[in-house]
């Protein structure tokens, strides 16, 4: 009858927000149990990775490694069929992210793609508060952090360059050419400084205190630019 309210149709809502919002009891307790499924599985993993694991023991986590990627893989589904647009769905962030946590398992066999398990602690920002905040703040200043990438490539090869000309003379094995100075160019502008690539010479030396000069700013503006980025998503959000 015309008016009469379809049982199926308000159960798949329910199921809906159950999966999709944590307004209620339920939602709250799909989240929280998808997040300790998260943990348990990198501490798995972790543990699959100690030496002299009996051959019981790594049965063991094999046998906890399948149930849950066979619990994500019904959360993964389950999002597909409660979405309002499932191809939108399927190609989001947190889409690509859920099938990356499961496809391992299923692409293993005869590829050691056990690394690849580590990305889901990604399904973790699903559930932060934080990770919009972030999202705006990088679409505030996506245009400056892609000009200050595009200025950084170019002082990393600018100083390759540089440190080649000044050392490779006298270091041809350290700086045999411009793409293994790139090396020392990256540790340097990023202040990280390992020691196991330096230079000798009095021109390098100078040439390397401007480096490292400009490396302050390079690890600085950025973060000067997310900071100010975050305060600024933070009050559109509040508004």
């Amino acid at each position: 009858m015309p008016g009469t309210p379809n049982p199926h149709a308000a159960g798949w809502q329910r199921l809906k927000r159950i999966v999709e919002q944590t307004d209620t009891r339920a939602g709250r307790g799909f989240d929280i149990a998808i997040q300790i499924l998260i943990v348990f599985s990198l501490v798995t993993f972790s543990l699959d990775t100690l030496p002299g694991l009996t051959p019981g023991e790594r049965a063991l986590l094999g046998q906890l490694e399948f149930i849950t990627v066979m619990i994500f893989t019904a959360e993964y589904l389950l999002r597909i069929l409660v979405a309002s647009n499932r191809p939108k769905f399927i190609f989001s962030f947190f889409g690509m992210v859920d099938l990356i946590a499961i496809l391992p398992f299923y692409l293993a066999a005869g590829l050691d793609l056990r690394a690849v398990r580590l990305l889901r602690v990604l399904k973790l920002m699903r559930y932060s508060k934080a990770a919009p905040l972030f999202h705006r703040a990088f679409l505030i200043v996506k245009q400056e952090l892609l000009l200050f990438l595009f200025i950084a490539v170019i002082l990393f090869y600018l100083s390759g360059v540089g440190i080649y000309y000044f050392e490779n003379a006298v270091q041809p094995e350290a700086f045999a050419s411009v793409f293994h100075s790139l090396w020392w160019a990256v540790i340097t502008l990023t202040t990280v400084g390992y020691g196991d690539v330096y230079p000798i010479t009095v021109g390098g030396r100078c040439f390397t205190f401007f480096i490292l000069i400009l490396g302050l700013g390079v690890v600085s503006i950025p973060t000067g630019l997310i900071a100010s980025a975050l305060s600024k998503a933070r009050e559109s959000q509040k508004e």
